[in-house]
């Protein structure tokens, strides 16, 4: 049951080569020998307001590099496709080479900053529900201007030989705000409020698929311990100096060291379980598949064979056994024919319990019924298919953990993502 907190191996450097960009706190190398990737190297700079203040920081990059790793170690664990490999050095990581959408794509929960300066009349702290996407086009020289969904389709940018149109800018809106409320809700976890953050995307050189790209650290985003705004970690304390002073840049790069030490504790211990009972061991195989869907949520998953009907008093003593653990406990009830199993569960346990019953088909209509017909006082409820069985109880336990619920929210932007790519394979073959 146990499962290691977020943990970035570092790699050795590979063979770099030429420099592809440089930019204000990066640089981009290509790797020799290897076309489809690039090294990327954090540089020990701090910019605000599009490079009109900048200072050296001694030691960001190395932390930059070590909180952007955390991140999108966690983001691919939860199912979100990223160009991040790993990490290569201690300032420098390995990427997945992308041609990059020069867009910014921002999320809101909270309403400050320069959302308050072009929307007057908001006031600070309103909270949007859902998130507020906005997109900016990267251009330092007009500072970043913002740009609507109208503009962005009608520049139909071509980058990487692909057009930016309906289809890109949905997948590219949709996993923007998945990942936001992923971290959201991870953050939240350990007592912060994300209030903000930006990312970007870019388009793989090789697969030509759409990846969040680019890297996500401190300078990426607000964080607010506790909500409160006087509490901040982010680079918004650097862009509040007045006068930058040496002791002013040691409290942001010990803000910026809190921020990556926080994110060790991104991926906790499970503390749910799900617990598989089957009435016959002839129930193996369609109960193995239940843990296995279990399994690829990150939900721990135990099986054990007992009979309501011929074991009644080893049944209970195993309900109590779980119970006694402490811990957030789903039951998943496996009985064919007459189901007293589930029922039995759900009236001895306060725990959740979900029916799924091994049904032939010839035979489901009637003996669906013993599952679905319950006396009163009992809400057990009963889905036919192991990965529904699987997710259902799944959804429960991502209630208290938010690794789960990442990994439900990231299998759901990716069915819709397939859908939304297999229908533009479509039209294009009319």
């Amino acid at each position: 049951m146990t499962q290691p907190n977020v943990v970035t191996v570092t790699f050795s450097e590979p063979n770099k080569g030429e420099v592809i960009i440089e930019g204000k706190t990066k640089i981009v190398h290509a790797i020799v020998g290897d076309p489809g990737h690039v090294m990327v190297l954090n540089k020990d700079r701090i910019t605000a307001g599009d490079g009109a203040k900048a200072h050296e920081l001694k030691g960001k990059a190395a932390i930059s590099n070590d909180t952007n790793a955390k991140v999108f170690t966690f983001l691919q664990q939860a199912g979100i496709k990223t160009s991040f490999v790993q990490s290569c050095g201690e300032t420098s990581y390995k990427s997945r080479r992308c041609d990059m959408i020069p867009l910014e794509w921002v999320t809101r929960r909270v309403a400050t900053g320069s959302f308050l300066r072009r929307h007057t009349g908001v006031t600070e702290g309103y909270r949007f529900t859902p998130p507020k996407m906005e997109t900016f086009y990267k251009d330092d020289e007009n500072h970043d201007p913002q740009w609507s969904e109208e503009q962005i389709l009608e520049a139909r940018m071509n980058v990487g030989g692909i057009i930016i149109g309906r289809n890109e800018y949905d997948i590219m809106a949709r996993t923007t705000v998945t990942v936001f409320e992923v971290l959201e809700r991870a953050w939240a976890a350990l007592d912060c409020a994300l209030i903000d953050m930006k990312i970007e995307f870019g388009i793989d050189t090789e697969t030509k698929e759409i990846l969040v790209s680019d890297t996500i650290d401190s300078d990426s985003w607000r964080l607010w311990p506790s909500g409160d705004k006087r509490l901040m970690k982010d680079k918004q304390v650097y862009r509040n100096l007045e006068k930058v002073t040496e002791e002013g840049l040691n409290q942001v790069k010990r803000n910026f060291q809190w921020v990556a030490d926080k994110l060790e504790s991104f991926i906790p211990t499970p503390r749910g379980l799900v617990v598989v009972l089957m009435g016959s061991p002839s129930d193996a195989t369609h109960c193995e598949k239940i843990r296995d869907h279990c399994r690829k949520l990150g939900v721990p998953c135990e099986l054990r064979v007992t009979s309501a009907h011929k074991g009644t008093t080893e049944t209970l003593s195993i309900i109590a056994q779980y119970e006694g653990m402490a811990i957030p406990i789903v039951f998943i009830a496996v009985a064919g024919r007459s189901n007293g199993l589930g029922p039995v569960t759900c009236a001895n346990t306060c725990c959740p319990v979900i029916n799924c019953p091994p049904l032939k088909p010839e035979e489901a209509a009637r003996d669906v019924w013993s599952s679905l017909s319950l006396p009163s006082g009992m809400g057990c409820g009963t889905v036919l298919y192991p990965e529904a069985a699987a997710q259902s109880a799944a959804a429960i336990l991502a209630l208290s953990d938010h690794v789960i619920w990442a990994k439900i929210r990231a299998k759901q932007l990716n069915l819709w993502t397939s859908l939304k790519l297999a229908d533009q394979k479509m039209c294009k073959s009319n």
